[in-house]
Protein backbone atom coordinates (compact mmCIF):
# COMPACT_ATOMS: atom_id res chain seq x y z
CA UNK A 1 0.00 0.00 0.00
CA UNK A 2 1.28 3.06 -1.08
CA UNK A 3 2.34 5.45 2.23
CA UNK A 4 1.74 9.10 0.79
CA UNK A 5 3.79 10.70 2.99
CA UNK A 6 6.98 8.19 2.32
CA UNK A 7 6.55 8.93 -1.14
CA UNK A 8 6.28 12.53 -0.94
CA UNK A 9 9.65 12.58 1.14
CA UNK A 10 11.63 10.37 -1.68
CA UNK A 11 10.45 13.00 -3.89
CA UNK A 12 11.15 16.11 -2.62
CA UNK A 13 13.49 18.79 -4.21
CA UNK A 14 15.53 21.24 -2.33
CA UNK A 15 14.27 23.78 0.29
CA UNK A 16 10.77 21.43 0.72
CA UNK A 17 10.09 20.75 4.44
CA UNK A 18 7.35 19.59 6.28
CA UNK A 19 4.67 21.44 8.27
CA UNK A 20 3.70 18.74 11.38
CA UNK A 21 1.70 21.83 12.67
CA UNK A 22 -0.30 22.49 9.30
CA UNK A 23 -0.34 18.39 9.07
CA UNK A 24 -1.64 17.56 12.60
CA UNK A 25 -4.54 20.42 12.24
CA UNK A 26 -5.82 18.80 8.73
CA UNK A 27 -5.91 15.37 10.38
CA UNK A 28 -7.57 15.72 13.76
CA UNK A 29 -9.78 18.31 11.75
CA UNK A 30 -12.22 15.36 10.76
CA UNK A 31 -12.84 13.54 13.98
CA UNK A 32 -12.89 16.64 16.03
CA UNK A 33 -15.72 17.92 13.70
CA UNK A 34 -17.11 15.32 11.44
CA UNK A 35 -19.24 12.94 11.71
CA UNK A 36 -20.27 10.12 9.58
CA UNK A 37 -23.58 10.64 7.74
CA UNK A 38 -24.36 6.72 5.76
CA UNK A 39 -24.14 3.06 6.86
CA UNK A 40 -22.97 1.38 10.26
CA UNK A 41 -21.26 4.36 11.27
CA UNK A 42 -23.22 7.44 11.44
CA UNK A 43 -22.97 9.85 13.72
CA UNK A 44 -19.58 8.23 14.44
CA UNK A 45 -16.70 10.72 14.19
CA UNK A 46 -14.94 10.45 10.95
CA UNK A 47 -11.87 8.50 12.26
CA UNK A 48 -8.94 8.60 9.42
CA UNK A 49 -7.93 5.31 8.34
CA UNK A 50 -3.80 4.76 7.86
CA UNK A 51 -3.47 5.63 4.04
CA UNK A 52 -6.04 8.34 4.75
CA UNK A 53 -4.40 9.83 7.64
CA UNK A 54 -1.05 9.79 5.47
CA UNK A 55 -2.49 11.31 2.15
CA UNK A 56 -4.33 14.21 4.52
CA UNK A 57 -1.18 14.80 6.29
CA UNK A 58 0.79 14.75 3.14
CA UNK A 59 -1.56 17.28 0.91
CA UNK A 60 -1.40 19.22 4.43
CA UNK A 61 1.71 19.13 5.69
CA UNK A 62 4.17 19.01 2.96
CA UNK A 63 5.88 22.57 1.95
CA UNK A 64 7.71 24.69 -0.37
CA UNK A 65 10.54 26.42 0.22
CA UNK A 66 8.40 29.76 0.04
CA UNK A 67 5.84 27.64 2.55
CA UNK A 68 2.64 27.13 -0.06
CA UNK A 69 1.78 23.99 0.25
CA UNK A 70 3.67 21.46 -2.26
CA UNK A 71 0.59 18.97 -4.22
CA UNK A 72 -1.54 21.14 -5.92
CA UNK A 73 -2.93 18.31 -7.68
CA UNK A 74 -4.29 14.55 -6.01
CA UNK A 75 -4.79 11.96 -8.11
CA UNK A 76 -6.79 9.14 -5.62
CA UNK A 77 -8.36 6.02 -7.66
CA UNK A 78 -9.70 3.57 -5.15
CA UNK A 79 -12.13 0.91 -5.37
CA UNK A 80 -15.85 1.11 -4.53
CA UNK A 81 -17.03 1.77 -1.19
CA UNK A 82 -13.68 3.13 0.24
CA UNK A 83 -14.81 6.29 1.55
CA UNK A 84 -12.94 8.33 -1.06
CA UNK A 85 -16.13 10.86 -2.15
CA UNK A 86 -16.49 11.13 2.37
CA UNK A 87 -12.34 11.66 1.96
CA UNK A 88 -12.85 14.43 -0.58
CA UNK A 89 -15.53 15.99 1.13
CA UNK A 90 -13.53 16.20 4.59
CA UNK A 91 -11.33 17.96 2.43
CA UNK A 92 -13.30 20.24 0.38
CA UNK A 93 -14.67 21.50 4.23
CA UNK A 94 -11.57 21.82 5.28
CA UNK A 95 -10.28 24.36 2.63
CA UNK A 96 -13.63 25.98 3.23
CA UNK A 97 -13.14 26.77 6.69
CA UNK A 98 -9.81 26.32 7.82
CA UNK A 99 -7.42 26.99 4.90
CA UNK A 100 -7.15 30.56 6.14
CA UNK A 101 -8.03 31.69 1.91
CA UNK A 102 -9.77 34.64 1.59
CA UNK A 103 -13.19 34.79 -0.43
CA UNK A 104 -11.93 30.45 -1.00
CA UNK A 105 -13.76 29.31 -3.79
CA UNK A 106 -14.78 25.34 -3.81
CA UNK A 107 -16.32 23.72 -6.35
CA UNK A 108 -17.64 19.98 -7.18
CA UNK A 109 -17.40 19.01 -10.73
CA UNK A 110 -18.53 16.39 -12.31
CA UNK A 111 -20.25 15.24 -15.72
CA UNK A 112 -23.51 15.78 -14.82
CA UNK A 113 -24.82 17.99 -12.21
CA UNK A 114 -26.88 14.91 -10.39
CA UNK A 115 -23.19 13.31 -9.80
CA UNK A 116 -21.49 16.58 -8.93
CA UNK A 117 -23.70 16.84 -6.19
CA UNK A 118 -22.72 13.66 -4.86
CA UNK A 119 -19.70 14.96 -2.83
CA UNK A 120 -21.47 18.14 -2.14
CA UNK A 121 -24.56 16.58 -0.49
CA UNK A 122 -21.52 14.63 1.92
CA UNK A 123 -20.40 17.76 2.28
CA UNK A 124 -23.84 19.36 3.62
CA UNK A 125 -24.51 16.77 5.78
CA UNK A 126 -21.14 16.76 7.74
CA UNK A 127 -21.59 20.04 8.41
CA UNK A 128 -25.24 19.51 9.67
CA UNK A 129 -23.77 17.35 12.46
CA UNK A 130 -21.09 19.93 12.94
CA UNK A 131 -22.40 22.62 15.26
CA UNK A 132 -19.18 24.98 14.98
CA UNK A 133 -19.12 24.48 11.30
CA UNK A 134 -23.02 24.77 11.05
CA UNK A 135 -23.24 28.19 13.00
CA UNK A 136 -20.59 29.88 10.65
CA UNK A 137 -22.36 29.18 7.42
CA UNK A 138 -25.46 28.99 5.38
CA UNK A 139 -26.56 25.72 3.00
CA UNK A 140 -28.19 26.11 -0.09
CA UNK A 141 -29.77 23.34 -2.76
CA UNK A 142 -26.32 23.97 -5.05
CA UNK A 143 -24.42 26.21 -2.36
CA UNK A 144 -22.50 26.49 0.92
CA UNK A 145 -21.70 29.96 2.15
CA UNK A 146 -19.59 31.07 4.70
CA UNK A 147 -20.14 34.75 5.30
CA UNK A 148 -17.64 35.72 7.39
CA UNK A 149 -15.15 34.75 5.00
CA UNK A 150 -17.18 35.57 1.73
CA UNK A 151 -16.17 31.89 0.80
CA UNK A 152 -18.48 29.12 -0.71
CA UNK A 153 -18.87 25.43 -2.40
CA UNK A 154 -20.85 25.43 -5.12
CA UNK A 155 -21.76 22.41 -7.54
CA UNK A 156 -20.54 22.31 -11.10
CA UNK A 157 -21.30 20.17 -14.47
CA UNK A 158 -20.95 20.40 -17.67
CA UNK A 159 -23.78 21.71 -18.66
CA UNK A 160 -23.52 24.58 -16.29
CA UNK A 161 -23.25 27.12 -18.86
CA UNK A 162 -20.39 29.92 -18.79
CA UNK A 163 -17.84 29.49 -16.29
CA UNK A 164 -16.04 32.45 -17.22
CA UNK A 165 -14.66 34.56 -14.16
CA UNK A 166 -14.13 31.86 -11.80
CA UNK A 167 -11.86 31.95 -9.21
CA UNK A 168 -11.18 28.54 -7.61
CA UNK A 169 -9.09 27.51 -4.73
CA UNK A 170 -10.67 23.84 -4.53
CA UNK A 171 -11.96 21.99 -6.91
CA UNK A 172 -12.94 18.50 -6.28
CA UNK A 173 -13.75 16.21 -9.62
CA UNK A 174 -15.74 13.14 -8.59
CA UNK A 175 -15.93 9.83 -10.97
CA UNK A 176 -13.33 11.18 -12.71
CA UNK A 177 -13.23 8.32 -15.44
CA UNK A 178 -16.46 9.37 -15.97
CA UNK A 179 -15.70 13.26 -17.20
CA UNK A 180 -16.72 13.26 -21.00
CA UNK A 181 -15.99 16.83 -21.50
CA UNK A 182 -11.81 17.90 -21.21
CA UNK A 183 -12.78 21.62 -22.07
CA UNK A 184 -14.65 21.72 -18.20
CA UNK A 185 -11.19 20.53 -16.10
CA UNK A 186 -9.08 23.08 -18.49
CA UNK A 187 -11.56 25.71 -17.64
CA UNK A 188 -11.31 24.59 -13.64
CA UNK A 189 -7.43 24.11 -14.02
CA UNK A 190 -6.89 27.27 -15.77
CA UNK A 191 -9.35 29.36 -12.90
CA UNK A 192 -7.02 28.54 -10.31
CA UNK A 193 -4.29 30.48 -11.71
CA UNK A 194 -4.25 33.61 -9.15
CA UNK A 195 -4.62 31.17 -6.01
CA UNK A 196 -1.21 30.83 -3.81
CA UNK A 197 -2.09 26.88 -3.49
CA UNK A 198 -4.50 25.93 -5.27
CA UNK A 199 -5.60 22.28 -4.94
CA UNK A 200 -7.72 19.84 -7.11
CA UNK A 201 -9.15 16.74 -5.83
CA UNK A 202 -9.63 13.91 -8.61
CA UNK A 203 -11.38 10.98 -7.41
CA UNK A 204 -12.36 7.98 -9.37
CA UNK A 205 -12.40 4.13 -10.06
CA UNK A 206 -11.34 2.31 -12.94
CA UNK A 207 -12.81 3.28 -16.11
CA UNK A 208 -12.92 1.78 -19.72
CA UNK A 209 -12.47 4.56 -22.24
CA UNK A 210 -8.54 4.57 -22.82
CA UNK A 211 -8.99 7.24 -25.02
CA UNK A 212 -10.23 10.01 -22.48
CA UNK A 213 -9.11 12.31 -19.95
CA UNK A 214 -9.12 9.87 -17.58
CA UNK A 215 -6.74 7.36 -19.18
CA UNK A 216 -4.76 10.17 -20.00
CA UNK A 217 -4.24 11.59 -16.35
CA UNK A 218 -4.03 7.96 -15.02
CA UNK A 219 -1.12 6.76 -16.94
CA UNK A 220 0.50 10.07 -16.21
CA UNK A 221 0.16 9.75 -12.28
CA UNK A 222 1.45 6.18 -12.56
CA UNK A 223 4.21 7.45 -14.27
CA UNK A 224 5.33 10.23 -11.73
CA UNK A 225 4.66 7.44 -9.06
CA UNK A 226 7.27 5.22 -10.78
CA UNK A 227 9.81 7.78 -11.26
CA UNK A 228 9.34 7.41 -14.67
CA UNK A 229 7.94 11.21 -15.45
CA UNK A 230 9.20 14.19 -12.82
CA UNK A 231 5.39 16.01 -11.91
CA UNK A 232 6.69 17.66 -8.38
CA UNK A 233 2.86 19.13 -8.05
CA UNK A 234 1.19 15.81 -8.28
CA UNK A 235 0.33 13.56 -5.45
CA UNK A 236 -0.48 10.15 -7.00
CA UNK A 237 -2.45 7.67 -4.77
CA UNK A 238 -3.60 4.50 -7.00
CA UNK A 239 -5.17 1.68 -4.83
CA UNK A 240 -5.33 -1.42 -7.71
CA UNK A 241 -4.74 -4.95 -8.11
CA UNK A 242 -3.00 -6.12 -11.25
CA UNK A 243 -4.03 -7.60 -14.31
CA UNK A 244 -2.97 -11.46 -13.58
CA UNK A 245 -3.67 -11.17 -9.62
CA UNK A 246 -5.90 -13.82 -8.44
CA UNK A 247 -9.84 -12.30 -8.47
CA UNK A 248 -10.59 -14.73 -5.21
CA UNK A 249 -7.71 -14.02 -2.94
CA UNK A 250 -8.16 -12.10 0.15
CA UNK A 251 -4.52 -10.34 -0.92
CA UNK A 252 -5.66 -9.20 -4.15
CA UNK A 253 -8.75 -7.18 -2.76
CA UNK A 254 -5.99 -5.71 0.01
CA UNK A 255 -4.55 -4.52 -3.38
CA UNK A 256 -7.23 -2.26 -3.96
CA UNK A 257 -9.43 -1.80 -0.96
CA UNK A 258 -7.16 -0.07 1.65
CA UNK A 259 -10.93 -0.01 3.83
CA UNK A 260 -10.91 -3.48 3.67
CA UNK A 261 -12.45 -4.75 6.54
CA UNK A 262 -13.93 -1.32 7.56
CA UNK A 263 -16.31 0.06 5.44
CA UNK A 264 -16.08 -2.78 2.59
CA UNK A 265 -16.61 -6.34 4.43
CA UNK A 266 -14.22 -9.33 2.99
CA UNK A 267 -17.42 -11.48 3.37
CA UNK A 268 -19.00 -9.45 0.60
CA UNK A 269 -16.16 -9.09 -1.95
CA UNK A 270 -15.73 -13.09 -1.24
CA UNK A 271 -19.49 -13.35 -2.30
CA UNK A 272 -19.16 -10.79 -5.46
CA UNK A 273 -15.55 -12.70 -6.06
CA UNK A 274 -17.43 -15.80 -6.65
CA UNK A 275 -20.32 -14.44 -8.53
CA UNK A 276 -17.66 -12.99 -11.20
CA UNK A 277 -16.25 -16.53 -11.58
CA UNK A 278 -20.21 -18.08 -12.53
CA UNK A 279 -20.99 -15.27 -14.27
CA UNK A 280 -18.39 -14.06 -17.18
CA UNK A 281 -19.58 -10.64 -17.82
CA UNK A 282 -19.52 -9.64 -13.79
CA UNK A 283 -15.97 -10.52 -14.06
CA UNK A 284 -14.91 -7.31 -15.64
CA UNK A 285 -17.32 -5.22 -13.56
CA UNK A 286 -15.97 -6.38 -10.26
CA UNK A 287 -12.44 -5.91 -11.49
CA UNK A 288 -13.32 -2.67 -12.69
CA UNK A 289 -15.60 -1.53 -9.02
CA UNK A 290 -13.58 -3.50 -6.73
CA UNK A 291 -10.53 -4.69 -7.95
CA UNK A 292 -9.77 -0.89 -9.61
CA UNK A 293 -8.49 -2.80 -12.75
CA UNK A 294 -8.84 -1.04 -15.95
CA UNK A 295 -11.35 -3.25 -18.60
CA UNK A 296 -11.05 -2.91 -22.16
CA UNK A 297 -13.94 -0.50 -23.53
CA UNK A 298 -14.56 -4.14 -25.59
CA UNK A 299 -15.03 -6.77 -23.31
CA UNK A 300 -15.28 -10.17 -23.75
CA UNK A 301 -18.74 -11.61 -23.09
CA UNK A 302 -18.87 -15.39 -23.27
CA UNK A 303 -16.26 -17.99 -22.05
CA UNK A 304 -14.48 -19.46 -25.31
CA UNK A 305 -13.27 -22.40 -23.24
CA UNK A 306 -17.01 -23.37 -22.88
CA UNK A 307 -18.23 -22.15 -26.13
CA UNK A 308 -15.29 -24.61 -27.28
CA UNK A 309 -16.60 -27.98 -25.46
CA UNK A 310 -20.20 -27.45 -26.55
CA UNK A 311 -21.92 -30.96 -28.04
CA UNK A 312 -22.15 -31.54 -31.67
CA UNK A 313 -25.56 -30.41 -33.26
CA UNK A 314 -28.09 -33.19 -34.53
CA UNK A 315 -27.71 -33.76 -37.66
CA UNK A 316 -31.26 -34.72 -38.17
CA UNK A 317 -32.67 -31.16 -38.40
CA UNK A 318 -34.47 -31.52 -41.52
CA UNK A 319 -38.02 -30.80 -40.51
CA UNK A 320 -37.41 -30.26 -37.07
CA UNK A 321 -39.61 -27.03 -35.13
CA UNK A 322 -37.44 -24.14 -34.86
CA UNK A 323 -37.28 -20.42 -34.67
CA UNK A 324 -35.50 -18.15 -36.52
CA UNK A 325 -33.83 -14.99 -35.56
CA UNK A 326 -32.89 -12.02 -38.51
CA UNK A 327 -30.23 -9.19 -38.24
CA UNK A 328 -30.22 -7.19 -40.74
CA UNK A 329 -26.69 -5.15 -41.31
CA UNK A 330 -26.93 -2.27 -43.49
CA UNK A 331 -26.54 -3.27 -46.64
CA UNK A 332 -22.68 -2.87 -47.06
CA UNK A 333 -21.95 -5.17 -44.32
CA UNK A 334 -22.85 -8.54 -42.99
CA UNK A 335 -26.40 -9.83 -42.45
CA UNK A 336 -27.29 -13.21 -40.50
CA UNK A 337 -29.88 -15.42 -39.94
CA UNK A 338 -30.35 -17.93 -36.97
CA UNK A 339 -32.66 -21.10 -36.95
CA UNK A 340 -32.49 -22.21 -33.08
CA UNK A 341 -34.25 -25.82 -32.65
CA UNK A 342 -34.87 -26.84 -28.56
CA UNK A 343 -34.74 -29.91 -27.63
CA UNK A 344 -36.94 -31.79 -24.71
CA UNK A 345 -34.27 -31.86 -22.20
CA UNK A 346 -33.44 -27.87 -22.46
CA UNK A 347 -30.55 -27.65 -24.65
CA UNK A 348 -31.21 -26.11 -28.43
CA UNK A 349 -29.33 -26.60 -32.05
CA UNK A 350 -27.71 -23.22 -33.97
CA UNK A 351 -28.18 -23.30 -37.90
CA UNK A 352 -26.41 -20.37 -39.23
CA UNK A 353 -26.39 -18.32 -42.21
CA UNK A 354 -24.53 -15.32 -43.41
CA UNK A 355 -24.34 -12.76 -46.39
CA UNK A 356 -22.28 -10.14 -47.25
CA UNK A 357 -21.64 -8.46 -50.14
CA UNK A 358 -18.97 -9.62 -52.49
CA UNK A 359 -17.06 -6.30 -53.99
CA UNK A 360 -16.57 -5.57 -49.66
CA UNK A 361 -14.89 -8.13 -49.00
CA UNK A 362 -11.40 -7.62 -49.37
CA UNK A 363 -11.84 -4.44 -47.42
CA UNK A 364 -13.52 -6.27 -44.68
CA UNK A 365 -10.85 -8.90 -44.39
CA UNK A 366 -8.35 -5.77 -44.41
CA UNK A 367 -10.66 -3.98 -41.42
CA UNK A 368 -12.02 -7.35 -39.67
CA UNK A 369 -9.21 -9.46 -40.45
CA UNK A 370 -10.97 -12.72 -40.54
CA UNK A 371 -11.02 -15.17 -43.68
CA UNK A 372 -14.41 -14.11 -45.11
CA UNK A 373 -13.76 -15.29 -48.87
CA UNK A 374 -12.24 -18.45 -47.59
CA UNK A 375 -15.34 -18.93 -45.18
CA UNK A 376 -17.36 -18.04 -48.93
CA UNK A 377 -15.38 -21.09 -50.32
CA UNK A 378 -16.55 -23.73 -47.64
CA UNK A 379 -20.22 -21.69 -47.94
CA UNK A 380 -20.56 -21.05 -44.60
CA UNK A 381 -21.35 -17.06 -46.01
CA UNK A 382 -22.55 -16.36 -49.06
CA UNK A 383 -21.26 -13.54 -50.73
CA UNK A 384 -24.08 -11.27 -52.90
CA UNK A 385 -23.13 -9.54 -56.26
CA UNK A 386 -21.92 -6.23 -56.48
CA UNK A 387 -21.37 -4.05 -53.49
CA UNK A 388 -24.50 -3.80 -51.65
CA UNK A 389 -26.30 -6.97 -49.65
CA UNK A 390 -29.27 -7.98 -52.41
CA UNK A 391 -32.03 -8.38 -49.58
CA UNK A 392 -34.18 -10.30 -52.35
CA UNK A 393 -31.69 -13.19 -52.21
CA UNK A 394 -31.85 -13.12 -48.60
CA UNK A 395 -35.70 -13.68 -49.12
CA UNK A 396 -35.11 -15.99 -51.36
CA UNK A 397 -33.64 -18.32 -49.81
CA UNK A 398 -35.63 -18.23 -46.78
CA UNK A 399 -38.76 -18.44 -48.88
CA UNK A 400 -37.88 -19.21 -52.03
CA UNK A 401 -39.48 -16.47 -53.68
CA UNK A 402 -38.17 -13.73 -55.68
CA UNK A 403 -39.92 -10.60 -56.69
CA UNK A 404 -43.44 -11.35 -57.84
CA UNK A 405 -44.02 -14.71 -56.95
CA UNK A 406 -40.72 -16.15 -58.99
CA UNK A 407 -38.70 -18.65 -58.38
CA UNK A 408 -34.94 -18.68 -57.34
CA UNK A 409 -31.83 -20.55 -57.96
CA UNK A 410 -30.82 -21.63 -54.27
CA UNK A 411 -27.49 -23.17 -52.96
CA UNK A 412 -27.13 -26.26 -51.24
CA UNK A 413 -30.40 -28.99 -52.57
CA UNK A 414 -31.90 -25.86 -53.80
CA UNK A 415 -34.43 -25.37 -51.12
CA UNK A 416 -35.88 -22.64 -49.30
CA UNK A 417 -35.29 -22.93 -45.64
CA UNK A 418 -39.08 -22.95 -45.08
CA UNK A 419 -39.35 -26.05 -47.09
CA UNK A 420 -36.16 -27.74 -45.14
CA UNK A 421 -37.34 -26.75 -41.59
CA UNK A 422 -40.46 -26.48 -39.58
CA UNK A 423 -39.74 -22.32 -39.13
CA UNK A 424 -42.61 -21.75 -36.83
CA UNK A 425 -41.89 -18.07 -36.47
CA UNK A 426 -39.11 -15.03 -37.26
CA UNK A 427 -38.02 -12.20 -35.40
CA UNK A 428 -36.71 -9.49 -37.10
CA UNK A 429 -35.01 -6.32 -35.82
CA UNK A 430 -37.57 -3.31 -36.01
CA UNK A 431 -34.75 -1.06 -37.55
CA UNK A 432 -34.17 -0.73 -41.43
CA UNK A 433 -36.18 -3.77 -41.79
CA UNK A 434 -39.82 -2.77 -43.15
CA UNK A 435 -39.00 -3.92 -46.16
CA UNK A 436 -38.00 -7.05 -45.47
CA UNK A 437 -40.56 -7.75 -42.81
CA UNK A 438 -43.46 -6.72 -45.89
CA UNK A 439 -41.86 -9.19 -48.17
CA UNK A 440 -41.72 -12.47 -45.70
CA UNK A 441 -44.93 -11.92 -44.22
CA UNK A 442 -46.27 -11.90 -47.48
CA UNK A 443 -44.52 -15.02 -48.50
CA UNK A 444 -46.59 -16.64 -45.32
CA UNK A 445 -43.58 -16.11 -42.81
CA UNK A 446 -44.47 -15.30 -39.17
CA UNK A 447 -42.87 -12.32 -38.48
CA UNK A 448 -42.44 -10.93 -34.96
CA UNK A 449 -40.58 -8.04 -34.86
CA UNK A 450 -38.10 -7.79 -32.05
CA UNK A 451 -37.28 -5.24 -30.22
CA UNK A 452 -33.27 -4.52 -29.61
CA UNK A 453 -33.60 -3.02 -25.84
CA UNK A 454 -33.55 -4.22 -22.57
CA UNK A 455 -36.75 -5.57 -22.01
CA UNK A 456 -36.58 -7.70 -25.13
CA UNK A 457 -32.91 -8.77 -25.13
CA UNK A 458 -32.24 -9.48 -21.16
CA UNK A 459 -33.98 -13.01 -21.65
CA UNK A 460 -33.37 -14.51 -23.92
CA UNK A 461 -29.04 -13.00 -23.49
CA UNK A 462 -29.09 -14.44 -20.09
CA UNK A 463 -30.61 -17.67 -21.67
CA UNK A 464 -27.86 -17.86 -23.99
CA UNK A 465 -24.99 -16.94 -21.32
CA UNK A 466 -26.61 -20.32 -19.23
CA UNK A 467 -26.69 -22.01 -22.00
CA UNK A 468 -22.99 -21.27 -23.09
CA UNK A 469 -21.97 -22.31 -19.48
CA UNK A 470 -23.92 -25.08 -19.21
CA UNK A 471 -22.66 -26.20 -23.00
CA UNK A 472 -26.02 -26.88 -24.11
CA UNK A 473 -25.82 -24.99 -26.88
CA UNK A 474 -24.65 -27.06 -29.95
CA UNK A 475 -23.29 -24.77 -32.60
CA UNK A 476 -21.79 -26.76 -34.79
CA UNK A 477 -18.65 -25.00 -34.07
CA UNK A 478 -18.91 -22.88 -37.19
CA UNK A 479 -16.00 -20.70 -37.06
CA UNK A 480 -18.20 -17.17 -38.24
CA UNK A 481 -20.48 -17.84 -34.68
CA UNK A 482 -17.69 -18.49 -32.75
CA UNK A 483 -15.37 -15.36 -33.81
CA UNK A 484 -18.46 -12.90 -33.40
CA UNK A 485 -18.88 -14.85 -29.87
CA UNK A 486 -15.17 -13.95 -29.13
CA UNK A 487 -16.23 -10.54 -29.85
CA UNK A 488 -19.32 -9.85 -28.01
CA UNK A 489 -19.54 -7.57 -25.27
CA UNK A 490 -22.42 -7.23 -22.92
CA UNK A 491 -24.25 -4.12 -21.20
CA UNK A 492 -25.84 -4.26 -18.08
CA UNK A 493 -28.21 -1.73 -16.69
CA UNK A 494 -28.81 -1.10 -12.79
CA UNK A 495 -31.95 -3.90 -13.04
CA UNK A 496 -29.40 -6.42 -13.70
CA UNK A 497 -30.69 -6.78 -17.54
CA UNK A 498 -28.23 -7.34 -20.28
CA UNK A 499 -27.80 -7.37 -24.20
CA UNK A 500 -25.33 -7.39 -26.54
CA UNK A 501 -23.59 -4.23 -26.49
CA UNK A 502 -22.99 -3.48 -30.09
CA UNK A 503 -20.65 -0.15 -29.48
CA UNK A 504 -17.99 -1.71 -27.19
CA UNK A 505 -17.61 -5.20 -28.94
CA UNK A 506 -14.40 -5.67 -30.70
CA UNK A 507 -15.85 -7.01 -34.04
CA UNK A 508 -19.20 -7.86 -35.83
CA UNK A 509 -21.43 -9.89 -33.34
CA UNK A 510 -24.76 -10.07 -35.80
CA UNK A 511 -24.77 -13.72 -35.75
CA UNK A 512 -24.72 -13.95 -31.76
CA UNK A 513 -28.03 -11.20 -32.05
CA UNK A 514 -29.77 -13.36 -34.58
CA UNK A 515 -29.25 -16.00 -32.59
CA UNK A 516 -30.17 -14.30 -29.06
CA UNK A 517 -33.76 -13.09 -31.18
CA UNK A 518 -34.05 -16.68 -32.39
CA UNK A 519 -33.74 -17.69 -28.24
CA UNK A 520 -36.60 -15.19 -27.43
CA UNK A 521 -39.04 -16.60 -29.54
CA UNK A 522 -37.99 -20.18 -29.12
CA UNK A 523 -38.17 -19.88 -25.38
CA UNK A 524 -41.75 -18.07 -25.06
CA UNK A 525 -43.11 -20.81 -27.71
CA UNK A 526 -43.70 -24.74 -26.64
CA UNK A 527 -41.92 -26.45 -29.59
CA UNK A 528 -44.39 -29.00 -29.99
CA UNK A 529 -47.28 -26.24 -31.19
CA UNK A 530 -49.19 -26.31 -34.20
CA UNK A 531 -47.24 -25.07 -37.53
CA UNK A 532 -47.57 -21.83 -38.01
CA UNK A 533 -44.86 -20.82 -40.39
CA UNK A 534 -45.77 -20.83 -43.89
CA UNK A 535 -49.31 -20.32 -44.84
CA UNK A 536 -50.30 -21.41 -47.87
CA UNK A 537 -50.84 -18.74 -50.79
CA UNK A 538 -53.34 -20.53 -52.50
Amino acid sequence: MLDACAWAASTSREGDWFDDRAADLAAAFFPMYLRHTKGRFVGHPFALQPWQISAVRAIFGCKRADGTRRFRLVYLEVARKNGKTQLAAGIGLYTLFCDGEAAAEVYSVATDTDQAAICFNEAVRMRSRAPQLRDRSQAFKRALVVPKTASSWKVLSADAGNKDGLNAHCVIYDEFHAMRDRLLFEVMHTSMGNRTQPLEIITTTAGIDRHSIWWETREHAIAVRDGRVDDYELLPLIFAADQDDDIASPSTWAKANPNLGVTIPAEYLAKEAAKAKQLPRYENAFKRLHLNIPTEQSVRWLPMEDWDAAAARREDLDGRPCFAGLDLSSTTDISALALVFPDDAGGYDLLMRYWMPEETVERAERRDHVPYRDWARRGLVTLTPGNVIDYELIRAEITGIVGLGQSASLPGDGRALVERFDIRELAIDRWNATQMSTWLMGDGVAVKAFGQGFASMSSPSKLLEKLVLGRALRHGDCPVLRWMAANVASMTDPAENIKPAKDKSTGRIDGIVAAIMGLGLASAHDASAGHVGLISLT
